[in-house]
């Protein structure tokens, strides 16, 4: 595999990376080593942790549910970071049961329109939750201000590093002034980086629970479909990303002016 760009180079996280050196407002770029997205950090490697390290990190934003936790190796992290658990998820909301029912290999006959839609519709779903749902909407309004008022470097993560971490990488860069462009692209960076591990996870979920890799793919993606889902439920619910932000999330502009003072290079 290519070195990818703005990677941390850890063995046992392969999708994360720095957010310094994207465009943002004016021609400004973010400024490097100040926010990190990332999947779980259960899988690090010595060397790992020793390179997390010298990113000096103050502040981590764990994006996962409790039950998400328990399931998972903890994560592994040099001293120095405050955690905060941040949970964007609803374990008794049928689309985050029918895709853990996925995932485990469990029937899905009991799940009637989800079951007809299928994977895709799912995360079609979930990523509208995002928007959508007051508790969604007070995980990420609760992670933004997080990464407004953070005293030094800061790195967030769920599972993957995919969809609630892509979701905010999304919209801190929106704040940030960068263009849409610029979001899809990092988003769908997590697509080239993560490429071997899905294919082995699929082949041994395939083995272990029998499940069809085909019905996998798609939660496994970061499909630009699934942020074209959540833009428009924006759109819908408060008339663009900026009311979205302002409304939805209650990012003031005070709090934008201190985000992109903090992480925009002058």
């Amino acid at each position: 595999m290519t070195a990818q760009p703005r990677s941390l180079g850890l063995v046992g996280a392969p999708n994360a990376r720095d957010l310094g050196g994207l465009a943002g407002d004016d021609g400004r770029t973010v400024r490097p080593g100040l926010v990190y997205r990332a999947p779980g950090l259960g899988r690090l490697t010595e060397q790992d942790v020793i390179r997390l390290g010298r990113c000096g990190l103050t502040d981590l934003l764990d994006l996962r549910h409790g039950s998400e936790i328990e399931v998972a190796p903890p994560d592994r992290l040099p001293p120095g970071p405050h955690v905060a658990h941040i949970p964007i998820f609803d374990p008794a909301h049928p689309v985050f049961t029918y895709v853990s029912a996925v995932l485990l290999g469990h029937d899905l006959a009991a799940y009637g329109e989800l079951g007809a839609t299928g994977t895709p519709g799912a995360m079609l779903a979930i990523y509208r939750w995002f928007v959508t749902s007051p508790g969604g909407r007070d995980g990420f309004a609760k992670a933004l201000r997080r990464i407004v008022d953070a005293s030094g470097p800061l790195l967030y993560h769920c599972s993957a590093g995919k969809d609630r971490t892509g979701w905010l990488s999304a919209m801190v860069l929106t704040a940030l002034g960068a263009d849409r462009e610029t979001v899809y692209a990092d988003y769908e960076l997590t697509n080239e980086v993560s490429a071997a591990g899905n294919e082995a996870l699929l082949s041994a979920i395939g083995v272990s629970r029998g499940v069809n890799p085909d019905l996998l793919r798609p939660v496994l993606a970061a499909d630009p479909r699934y942020l074209d889902e959540a833009f428009a439920a924006a759109d819908r619910e408060f008339g663009g990303i900026d009311g979205y932000l302002r409304d939805g999330l209650e990012l003031g502009e005070e709090d934008v002016a201190r985000l992109r003072g903090r992480l925009l290079a002058d």
